[in-house]
């Protein structure tokens, strides 16, 4: 039903967090596949995937990954995100009712500092894409990367919230 694709490039914790919070996707029989898409990494990451299960390319052609996709439904994600409790019902009845691409909604835990909200856009893939294949298969091209399919849709909001990898990545450093 559901694919789950990440680029990474060194990402080896960010990489594991983002998977353990797919877990409950897996074993409710929503998420079919996730396909890893190296873009470099010289850390475990390799090593990460392949415990979880993931195919791990480190040469591809966007088309034909998309082509590969097991499931009618793709969801991008950065590594690092983790979308929360209840997401698994909410994508479900998403993709049985509709046909339109739809984004998370942001953790209201995890929003950004109310001045660095302003005049800043939202990175392409920070709250998640969710796209049918068939649609992602009409807009990809060679050479692409998962942020170029993800921008310049119109999308609709899911009810299940997204903890964005910058917020993970920010909690790390306060550590």
């Amino acid at each position: 039903m559901l694919t789950i694709m990440m680029e990474c490039r060194d990402n080896e914790a960010e990489l594991a967090q983002t998977l353990s919070a797919l877990v409950s996707g897996a074993v409710e029989g929503l998420v079919r596949d996730v396909i890893i898409l190296d873009l470099g990494s010289r850390d475990g990451s390799c090593r990460v995937a392949d415990a979880a299960g993931c195919r791990f390319l480190t040469h591809w052609d966007m088309k034909d990954v998309v082509r590969s996709a097991r499931g009618d439904w793709l969801m991008l994600l950065e590594p690092g995100s983790r979308p929360l409790t209840g997401w698994v019902d909410v994508v479900q009845e998403y993709v049985a009712l509709n046909r339109s691409p739809a984004r998370f909604t942001g953790s209201r835990n995890h929003r950004r500092p109310f001045f660095k909200r302003f005049g800043r856009r939202l990175a392409p893939l920070e709250r998640g894409y969710l796209v049918s294949k068939r649609q992602a298969s009409a807009v990809v091209r060679t050479g692409m990367r998962l942020e170029q399919i993800a921008t310049g849709h119109a999308t609709r909001n899911l009810v299940a919230e997204i903890v964005p990898a910058w917020a993970v990545k920010a909690l790390r450093a306060e550590d």
